[in-house]
């Protein structure tokens, strides 16, 4: 049975800084534009959310009479290690050339302390394939982040890492992707519906 994934990006926090796991509130005063989403979304999907407070309070904001499952921490943002928390003119000149293979040669380059693309993707990953091996057959709307979501993008359709993060992800966007079983598990194949869509 096919399995869809409805990613959802979580409310703006309206910080200019690298705040991967830094753990900052989503601006959810817009209210016509969350009624918006969570009426586009499907009304009988699960709901799962990062354990970060901008995510799983938008996930409360969309959630109304859902089936909301427990937060996922490996759904949390990308780590920035050092760099978590600072803007880009922020990080020690040392570090400068590695931030700009970090973000234009993403993969195996990682922030000092934090985790590369392609760590995030298999963390990413892994969950994705416990929860959709669990609720298989489901519609899931996952509240999540821009790296997260980008990720399983990228996954879903087997481009490299600079492609996916090419792609714009905005606050309160839904991104769809089915996973289609074939045999026996894990065998399938991901389509992706689209990307960043805003209802």
């Amino acid at each position: 049975m096919m399995t869809r994934w409805w990613w959802v990006r979580h409310a703006p926090t309206h910080s200019t800084a690298l705040y991967g796991w830094t753990d900052l509130p989503g601006d959810l005063s817009d209210t016509v534009t969350i009624h918006r989403l969570e009426a586009f979304l499907p009304r009988d999907a699960l709901v799962v959310a990062s354990p970060l407070i901008r995510a799983s309070a938008t996930a409360d904001a969309i959630q109304r009479n859902r089936q909301r499952l427990p937060d996922e921490p490996d759904l949390k943002e990308l780590h920035f290690g050092a760099w978590d928390g600072l803007r880009f003119d922020q990080i020690v000149p040392e570090d400068q050339p590695l931030a700009r293979d970090f973000w234009q040669c993403p993969g195996d380059v990682a922030p000092p302390g934090g985790e590369s693309w392609n760590q995030v993707g298999n963390r990413v990953g892994a969950a994705v394939a416990r929860l959709t091996r669990e609720n298989g057959g489901r519609d899931i709307i996952a509240v999540a982040h821009f790296g997260v979501i980008l990720a399983q993008l990228q996954r879903a359709t087997g481009m490299p890492p600079v492609a996916a993060i090419a792609f714009e992800i905005g606050n309160l966007s839904v991104t769809c992707m089915e996973f289609h079983p074939c045999g026996a598990w894990p065998a399938g194949h991901w389509r992706v519906r689209f990307v960043n869509h805003l209802p």
